[in-house]
């Protein structure tokens, strides 16, 4: 898949956030009465927009959802926000794309202003032209809105020159949204049937499968 422009989700992709992020929401949701024991259930809301997953899991409505999100961004940014780790390998592949004449930009839900405090945290912000995220008052947290304001903000016009690589279907269906190449990789936090029923184009295993792809190696 020989693509000049690759967008990359960063959470499940990049790096992996899941202490900080369940730790942060566990803590977040006993503000409301709701305890959560078991950590693990809070995965599924790495990657997706925050507002979404608390709407249809926890059945909250606005009021409650944005007081979750404030205690949550609170103890983030104060404490989960580098209980996280960049994938082992995740450099070199960045490297070897840039190296390549690939142009890198991140396209996340995160909130920008905190996907580029953990790209510098790691020392990957070098890698990327640009960084691209939702804004701090969950506007343009979709990954379809997010992609295409990155494509806009980097002048891109050439749709079949570009590709979205993240973990989870709503990199895939985002991708679909704005006319582009998809890759879901299974290393982060979703499955093989998630990719392939939101219409990945490639699926990737582990980051050597991914370089593959992304530099047409013998496979």
């Amino acid at each position: 898949m020989n693509k000049k422009y690759i967008l990359f989700d960063l959470d499940g992709t990049l790096t992996d956030p899941e202490e900080g992020i369940t730790k942060s929401l566990q803590h977040a949701l006993s503000y409301i009465d709701i305890k959560v024991e078991d950590r693990s259930i809070l995965k599924r809301h790495i990657g997706p927009p925050l507002a979404d997953g608390l709407r249809e899991f926890f059945d909250l409505d606005d009021n409650q959802i944005e007081e979750v999100i404030g205690y949550f961004r609170e103890y983030f940014v104060d404490k989960g926000i580098f209980m996280n780790y960049k994938y082992e390998g995740i450099e070199e592949l960045l490297d070897s794309l840039v190296k390549a004449g690939k142009t890198l930009i991140v396209a996340t839900s995160k909130p920008e202003v905190l996907a580029e405090r953990i790209l510098k945290h790691f020392n990957l912000e070098q890698y990327f032209t640009d960084i691209c995220g939702s804004n701090l008052d969950e506007t343009r947290s979709k990954k379809g809105e997010v992609i295409a304001y990155a494509l806009e903000e980097n002048g891109i016009k050439e749709k079949d020159q570009v590709v979205m690589i993240g973990d989870r279907l709503h990199d895939i269906l985002g991708a679909k949204e704005n006319g582009i190449a998809s890759i879901g990789v299974l290393y982060g936090f979703g499955s093989r049937d998630e990719h392939l029923e939101a219409g990945a184009d490639e699926i990737a295993a582990d980051l050597k499968e991914l370089k593959d792809i992304l530099l047409e190696c013998d496979r």
